[in-house]
């Protein structure tokens, strides 16, 4: 049985040993058996954390999952139709989001079935906005995997450095800078900044994979087990 299961039954039984009238009078008693029952089995306070974490995401999650998981068309690493999605915020002037690349690219390598959504989340830097527009405008052009790797590698934002990432990925310069100020990416930018805002993520990289919500640069071990886990494997 598990522990879960053993809380329920020491509650069950107190009430039926006191009934509800007397539930106020046994609660002490009730909590001593809890309290004892948690200090001789300290393990399953990690398993409860994430059970309540698990639960905090699904609930954050309703509502706006189909809307989280549908990405600016382009805008997507690895497999494009994988049945694995992983949405990853970041920001190009972040250097927790740089320090990921090696991670993602492990994680694409070893899971022919994931679909990273990448949504731009520029918070970071007076820059980063118009690097993120810049992206999104790659992205309309089928090109958003080579803007997204000559950005991070150009080590810093400004513009002239937004400006050799999108020459390198081979953007047309004139329809990348129409689609960049248009109407339709300032909405994909607003909708993301809500999106984090709505589920408390404050800072970039941040992820979301099935139902885990996990902020920060994690590393590979980490999100490849919170995939499995979306997987069922």
């Amino acid at each position: 049985m598990g522990n879960p299961a053993k809380f329920a039954l020491i509650a069950v039984a107190g009430l039926a040993v006191v009934g509800v009238g007397g539930w106020y009078g046994a609660r002490a008693a009730i909590e001593h058996v809890v309290h004892d029952y948690i200090l001789s089995h300290p393990e399953i306070l990690p398993e409860a954390m994430e059970n309540l974490q698990r639960r905090q995401a699904t609930q954050a999650l309703a509502g706006i999952r189909s809307t989280v998981e549908t990405p600016f068309p382009g805008a997507v690493l690895g497999n494009p139709n994988g049945k694995v999605t992983l949405v990853e915020f970041s920001d190009y002037a972040c250097g927790y989001c740089r320090q990921s690349l090696p991670d993602v690219a492990n994680l694409i390598a070893k899971n022919p079935d994931l679909r990273i959504i990448v949504r731009e989340l520029p918070i970071i830097s007076p820059h980063s906005p118009d690097a993120a527009r810049m992206a999104l405008a790659a992205a309309e052009q089928g090109k958003y995997a080579q803007f997204h790797d000559a950005m991070y590698a150009a080590g810093q934002v400004d513009d002239a450095a937004i400006a050799a990432a999108a020459a390198k990925a081979g953007l047309d310069l004139t329809r990348a800078r129409r689609v960049a100020s248009s109407a339709t990416v300032a909405q994909e930018i607003g909708r993301n900044l809500e999106i984090a805002q709505r589920l408390g993520f404050s800072g970039t990289p941040s992820w979301i994979v099935g139902d885990r919500l996990i902020p920060g640069a994690v590393g590979f071990d980490q999100l490849s087990a919170a995939i499995s886990a979306a997987r069922g494997s």
